[in-house]
């Protein structure tokens, strides 16, 4: 996709990044591909990764859907029907833990530990707390406060989770124009953070591979104000700014 940011952003006006976290942060897609992969080695189906991420994301758009990550489990009946997998308690457990214990992506710790070095960092994820404690570990904790569905009650795209974390950081005297909200996730962040009035950065984590994958597909894109593929390349557009700076 092409680049859609502004040629420059101000980042010395940020006092707070927040992130996304599962896509953004952490790898779930490699996790929940893993474990649909372990069951249909098990049951000797092949089946295409993306194929299976396009049925979990199209399931969790369902309107009865459960918390994440939970509600793996229900989302997983999709892809065992599509496959003729098996789908019993054992098989949904197994994919809850999948991606509950998905993997960081590669450049996340590292990019994570430099950008703390220059603002704080607030998680703002639809996962339960004890899935959200587990990513946080993986991550190296990197976090200043981490809020989760089981806090706000609600999930991203609703806009009262942002008004709930906006209000919590505007209680510690931070102002929305000091926010950078960070995330993959078009649906559930950048659209109704841009409507909310957040400066974005979309951190394109499926860049070179086509549609949504695993993350529900948004009604329409929204242009981001900083368009990333990596967050290592965000965190290096922070050094590069700062340097320019103090030269």
């Amino acid at each position: 996709m092409t680049r859609t940011d502004r040629p420059t952003l101000a980042f010395d006006q940020f006092t707070v990044l927040t992130f996304d976290v599962v896509g953004t942060l952490i790898d779930f897609e490699a996790g929940l591909t893993a474990g649909v992969a372990a069951i249909a080695t098990r049951s000797g189906v092949g089946v295409p990764p993306e194929q299976a991420l396009a049925l979990y994301g199209a399931a969790r758009r369902d309107p009865e859907a459960g918390p994440f990550p939970d509600d793996v489990g229900r989302a997983y009946g999709a892809v065992a029907r599509h496959f003729g997998l098996p789908d019993t308690e054992v098989e949904q457990g197994e994919m809850v833990e999948a991606v509950a214990s998905a993997p960081p992506f590669d450049d996340s710790v590292a990019a994570l530990r430099r950008l703390a070095a220059r603002y704080r960092l607030v998680a703002m994820t639809n996962a339960q707390r004890w899935a959200f404690d587990r990513y946080d570990r993986a991550l190296g904790n990197p976090f200043w406060l981490g809020f989760t569905a089981t806090e706000t009650g609600t999930e991203k795209p609703d806009p009262a989770y942002f008004e709930h974390v906006l209000a919590r950081l505007a209680a510690d005297g931070v102002r929305k124009e000091q926010v950078l909200h960070v995330a993959q996730s078009q649906y559930h962040d950048i659209g109704v953070a841009h409507d909310l009035g957040l400066t974005t950065c979309w951190v394109e984590r499926r860049h070179g591979r086509p549609g949504y994958g695993g993350t529900i597909a948004p009604g329409q894109f929204t242009a981001p104000d900083l368009h990333v593929l990596s967050l290592a390349e965000l965190a290096d557009a922070v050094d590069r700014a700062v340097a320019a700076r103090d030269v």
